[in-house]
């Protein structure tokens, strides 16, 4: 025991925080300035803009950040899977024993690494089908406004607008975006879809076309146009578009997917309009050409009418014809009226002199007899029918009558009622407290049932011999 204090009081003792700040400058001081080629894992981008990621190859890991202002100058995208060259220095972060590099700058591992990372998306998209011929729509042929996604201070738009002015003259809208960085590619996609986004009857007309535009550059130059969202966003657009990135040997995913690839940004102009000049030249010609034709057709047409009035005869003589057969139709005419007239004067007299007046009293005093003996027959008709009928009545009445129930009323019966009016036909139905109606054949008596039964007596008759008959009890 003696001899594990002796030997441990002359070591110094540290602190944890001692040690790992002691730690931290030994790593800070011996690799302040490093460059590691490593593969890209685990990439996270924080809200606040910093980079998390790890570097590792097939035997070790590092982990690393890389802070919001050097990601920012990035002119392309990190991937998982991108082979990367990272400057940094290395650190500690004591409050967990770990060691990470901080990137200050990092660049793809060579073109190659950009070529196969390029290669392997243009291979999704396609699959996808954003690069089928059948997608593309054709572009306006005098677009009014053209919109221009480009930088606003480069060189491309100046050549844009200046070919523009000296072809067609037109309404141009620049999205102003950056074209190179790690902001890039949000800012481009943003401005297709924004274009696509605006209705058309505001105060800011909707473009007929699009013009995505770059001048030249390096691949890492030109990155941002060969990100996703870019290509997607280009895809989905409604309004023609024309890719103009680069010099005529570039190419980008977004070429792939726009309607029309133009190699340069001028280029691109003269995709976008046609030649004013020309189109005045071509209208002047097309106006000549008409005017030629029509004074042809019209010279023609006046030989056809002259060779035609050559084979005519003379109007007058025409005329003449036409007015010597309307005067013998007319005097035929005349004379057929005539005819008729005195054909029918005289019908007319014939038959007026059959028209006297000792005719017609004769015909009228044959009508009145005949109407006389006509409405005597039906008279007597009449009677006869009517004098059968009240026969068959005055039958009728008398079967009714002796059909009837009031005789049978007469001859000593009655009907029982109870108060609904239904006729009680045996003892049964005549219970104890019941109130009834007795018709007679000359009224009606309200009656009450008890249950008392009353004899009837046996009728006495002296000039006949008596006749058995059933009891019948009283209701009284």
């Amino acid at each position: 025991m003696s001899e594990f204090t002796s030997t441990g009081s002359n070591a110094h003792e540290f602190t944890v925080s001692e040690l790992s700040g002691a730690l931290k400058r030994t790593v800070e001081d011996q690799f302040g300035h490093v460059r590691v080629r490593a593969e890209i894992s685990g990439l996270k981008q924080a809200d606040s803009g910093h980079v998390y990621l790890t570097l590792k190859d097939d035997k070790a890991v590092l982990d690393g950040v890389m802070w919001r202002g050097s990601a920012a100058k990035l002119s392309f995208r990190p991937e998982d899977g991108l082979e990367v060259v990272c400057t940094g220095k290395l650190t500690t972060y004591p409050g967990r024993s770990k060691y990470q590099i901080v990137i200050d700058s990092m660049a793809p591992a060579g073109v190659g690494a950009l070529m196969a990372l390029l290669e392997e998306r243009k291979k999704k998209l396609a699959a996808e089908g954003l690069f089928a011929q059948e997608r593309k729509k054709p572009l306006p042929y005098m677009p009014k406004v053209i919109g221009v996604v480009t930088s606003p201070t480069g060189a491309v738009i100046r050549d844009i607008l200046h070919r523009l002015r000296d072809r067609f003259p037109t309404h141009v809208l620049l999205w102003p975006v950056l074209v190179q960085g790690e902001t890039a590619a949000s800012q481009i996609a943003g401005a297709i879809r924004g274009f696509n986004a605006i209705e058309g009857e505001g105060d800011v007309p909707r473009p007929d076309l699009i013009i995505v535009a770059r001048g030249g550059g390096s691949l890492e130059d030109l990155w941002a146009f060969n990100e996703e969202e870019v290509v997607r966003a280009a895809a989905e657009s409604s309004i023609p578009l024309i890719s103009a990135v680069g010099h005529e040997t570039d190419t980008t995913l977004i070429d792939y997917v726009s309607d029309q690839r133009a190699p340069t940004p001028t280029a691109a102009a003269e995709m976008a309009v046609p030649v004013r000049s020309e189109l005045l030249a071509y209208t002047d010609d097309l106006d000549r050409r008409v005017r030629r034709g029509l004074l042809r057709l019209i010279e023609d047409k006046r030989d056809r009418l002259r060779n035609l009035a050559r084979g005519l005869r003379d109007p007058q003589s025409m005329l003449q014809d036409k007015i010597m057969h309307l005067d013998h139709l007319d005097n035929r005419l005349q004379s057929s009226m005539r005819n008729q007239l005195t054909s029918r004067q005289q019908a007319f007299a014939g038959l007026s002199g059959l028209l006297r007046p000792e005719l017609l009293s004769r015909g009228i005093t044959q009508n009145l007899e005949r109407i006389d003996s006509f409405s005597g027959r039906m008279l007597r008709a009449v009677s006869v029918i009517n004098s059968r009928a009240n026969d068959r009545l005055q039958s009728n009445a008398r079967l009714l009558e002796s059909l009837s129930f009031k005789k049978v009323l007469s001859r000593g019966y009655s009907i029982i009622k109870d108060e609904k009016g239904r006729v009680i036909k045996s003892a049964s139905e005549a219970s104890e407290g019941l109130s009834a109606i007795a018709e007679f054949s000359d009224g009606n008596r309200h009656l009450l049932f008890t249950d008392k039964t009353v004899a009837a007596e046996k009728p006495k008759r002296a000039s006949k011999p008596k006749r058995s008959e059933p009891d019948q009890g009283t209701l009284l």
